[in-house]
C-alpha cells in the first residue's frame, strides 16, 4: 500500500523485473490523455461482455517482446463515474488486458490481478507475470488454467487517469527534508502539500471523490461480467488486498477465490496505519542491518548501516552531491532510496553500494533506487502513479488531521521510530488540505463469501505482518498463510507459498490452518 509522499506500494515488478524497484506505470504525455488499449473496439458497458482486440504492442513497449506462447488482447469497460448516481451518464473507461497461453486446456476462468499502490498498473503487472516462473512470473499451472486479466483501476495509467501534480512539485516533494525540524522547513512541506491539493482541486473539483476504493471495487464487478465469468477469481497485492476486501464485502456471492497478499488492515485510521508502517520499516531496516553485518566485506557499510544512512543525510543537508542530470542528492532522495530498497531483499546490496557510493562522491546509485520507486523517467517526467495515489488515499480517508496534530506526531514518532517515524507522520499532511468530499470504504465481514486466503510476510515493511490476521478476521472467512521471509508480498516467491496459492486458485483447496512457509 502507498501512503502519499512516503509511498508504500506493491512491488510485484521488483519480483519479475530485475531492473525495477517499483511497479512501472504508463502515464499520459499530457494532462488529459493516456495511452489507449483495445484499438478501435468500443468500451463495454456494465453487464455486457468486452470486445477484445489484439494488442501485442503492450508487451513490446514494456519489455521488448511478448512472452513465448502468449496472446495479448485488450479491451475497456465504460463504468459510471459515480456508482451512486449512474443515471448521470458520465463515465470513465477502465482499461484491461487479457493474456492467454496457447497451452491452456480445460480453462477454469479469468484471474483478475491488481498490484497495489494505489496507482499501480494491473495491465503492466499482468504482462510481467506472463513471462513465467523462470523470470519470476506466474507458474504454468496457473496460466494453463486461467486467462490473466490485468486492469488499471479508474484514475490510474490508461483508465481515465488523474494528472494534477507537476513534475517540479514531485521533485520538490521527494527531495525535501524527510524530517523537517525547523519551523521554516516544516512550513515548506506544508505549503507544498497545500499547493498540490489546490492544483488537484482546481482541475477535478468534487469528482476527486469518484476515485475511491469502493467505486473501483464496483468497477471490478463490471469487469467480471465483461470477461464472461460467473464468479470472481482475484489476486491482489498490497493495496490490492484492500480493493479485494472491499469487493468481498460488496459482492460476497460473486466470489470464486480471492488471494490477498500483503494485507492492509481496513479498520486502521490514517494515524494507526502510518504508525504501523513506521514500525514495519524500522523492523525491516533492523533486518537489513543484521544481514549487512553478517556479510562482512561484501557489504561496504557493514560497520554501522544505520549510521551510514544518518551520516549521509546529514552531509547532504550541509553539502549535497549533484547528479549527472543536475539534481542535488538531498536527504529526501537518500531517504527515498532507503525506503525503496526495503521492499525486496535483493535490493539490500544495491542500497549498501549506493550509500558507499555517496561516501566516494557518487550519488547515481541513490538516484537509481529512488527514481525506480518514484517512477521518475530519465527525462525528469513522472507517471500518474502519485497523482492517483493522492486521489485514492484522500478519497478513502474519513478523517482530516490538523497541521498541529501532524507536527505533534512527528516529534513523538521521531523518538519511537528514529529513522522512519517522523517522515511517516509528515506524510499525513498530504490529505490535510484535500479539497473534495470523502468516500470511505466499508470495514465489515464478507458474509456469505467462501474462504479467502490472506498471505502475510513476517519481514514486510509496508504492510506489516500483524495486518494479516486482522484482515482475515475482519472478513470472517479469511485463512492466514504465512511466509517467514523479507520484503513486500510473498507470492510466488518460494515453492511452499506458490504451491499453497496455486492449489487454492486452481482446485479451491484452502491452505491448512497455521501453515508457515520458510524463507527459502
Amino acid at each position: 500500500m502507498r501512503t502519499p509522499r512516503l509511498v508504500v506500494a506493491s512491488l510485484v515488478a521488483a519480483v519479475v523485473v530485475t531492473a525495477g524497484c517499483t511497479l512501472p506505470v504508463f502515464a499520459p504525455e499530457d494532462d488529459d490523455a493516456a495511452p489507449t488499449v483495445g484499438g478501435s473496439a468500443p468500451p463495454a458497458v456494465p453487464g455486457t461482455q468486452a470486445q477484445w482486440t489484439a494488442c501485442p504492442e503492450v508487451p513490446t513497449d514494456l519489455v521488448g517482446q511478448g512472452a513465448s506462447g502468449m496472446t495479448y488482447d485488450c479491451a475497456s469497460v465504460a463504468v459510471p463515474q459515480d456508482w451512486n448516481n449512474p443515471q448521470s451518464g458520465e463515465t470513465y473507461e477502465v482499461a484491461m488486458i487479457r493474456i492467454r497461453s496457447d497451452r491452456q486446456t480445460a480453462r477454469t476462468g479469468s484471474l483478475l490481478i491488481n498490484p497495489g499502490g494505489p496507482g499501480g498498473s494491473g495491465i503492466d503487472t499482468a504482462v510481467y507475470l506472463s513471462y513465467g516462473q523462470t523470470f519470476g512470473g506466474l507458474p504454468t499451472e496457473i496460466t494453463d488454467k486461467f486467462d490473466l486479466i490485468g486492469f488499471d483501476p479508474r484514475g490510474v495509467g490508461r483508465s481515465s487517469p488523474v494528472k494534477c501534480i507537476s513534475n517540479a512539485d514531485q521533485d520538490a516533494s521527494f527531495g525535501m527534508q524527510p524530517d523537517p525540524e525547523s519551523d521554516a522547513e516544516f512550513q515548506e512541506v506544508v505549503a507544498l502539500n497545500q499547493k498540490i491539493a489546490q492544483d488537484c482541486g482546481q482541475k477535478y473539483g468534487d469528482k476527486l471523490a469518484n476515485f475511491s476504493t469502493e467505486q473501483a471495487a464496483r468497477d471490478m464487478d463490471a469487469l467480471r461480467t465483461a470477461v464472461g465469468d460467473e464468479k470472481m477469481t482475484y489476486l491482489g497485492f498490497s493495496y490490492g488486498t484492500l480493493l479485494g476486501a472491499t469487493y468481498a464485502q460488496l459482492y460476497p456471492d460473486k466470489i470464486r477465490a480471492l488471494v490477498l497478499d500483503g494485507a492492509v488492515d481496513p479498520k486502521q485510521d490514517m494515524v494507526d496505519s502510518s504508525e504501523t508502517q513506521a514500525k514495519g520499516f524500522e523492523r525491516a531496516f533492523t533486518n537489513f542491518t543484521a544481514w549487512c553485518k553478517a556479510q562482512g566485506a561484501r557489504c561496504p557499510i557493514a560497520d554501522d548501516p544505520r549510521k551510514a544512512v544518518t551520516d549521509a543525510m546529514a552531509k547532504a543537508d550541509a553539502s549535497p552531491l549533484r547528479g549527472a542530470d543536475g539534481r542535488e542528492a538531498t536527504a529526501g532522495w537518500i531517504f527515498l532510496s532507503v525506503i525503496s530498497s526495503l521492499y525486496t531483499e535483493t535490493s539490500w546490496l544495491p542500497l549498501a553500494r549506493a550509500l558507499d557510493g555517496l561516501r566516494g562522491g557518487d550519488p547515481e546509485g541513490v538516484f537509481k533506487l529512488a527514481d525506480a520507486y518514484a517512477d521518475r523517467k530519465p527525462d525528469g517526467t513522472y507517471s500518474n502513479l502519485f497523482d492517483a495515489n493522492y486521489a485514492v488515499n484522500c478519497a478513502d480517508s474519513s478523517e482530516t488531521l490538523t497541521v498541529d496534530r501532524v507536527r505533534q506526531l512527528q516529534s513523538e514518532w521521531r523518538t519511537k521510530y528514529p529513522l522512519f517515524g517522523a517522515s511517516m507522520a509528515i506524510g499525513m499532511l498530504s490529505c490535510a488540505f484535500w479539497p473534495a468530499k470523502r468516500d470511505p470504504y466499508p470495514t465489515g465481514a464478507a458474509t456469505g463469501a467462501p474462504p479467502i486466503v490472506v498471505v502475510g510476510t513476517t519481514g514486510d515493511p509496508a504492510t506489516p505482518y500483524e495486518n494479516t490476521a486482522e484482515l482475515a478476521s475482519m472478513l470472517g472467512t479469511g485463512q492466514v498463510l504465512t511466509w517467514e521471509g523479507e520484503g513486500h508480498t510473498a507470492y510466488p516467491s518460494t515453492s511452499c507459498i506458490r504451491d499453497a496459492v496455486d492449489k487454492y486458485l486452481i482446485d479451491l483447496q484452502v491452505p491448512q490452518v497455521g501453515l508457515r512457509c520458510p524463507a527459502k
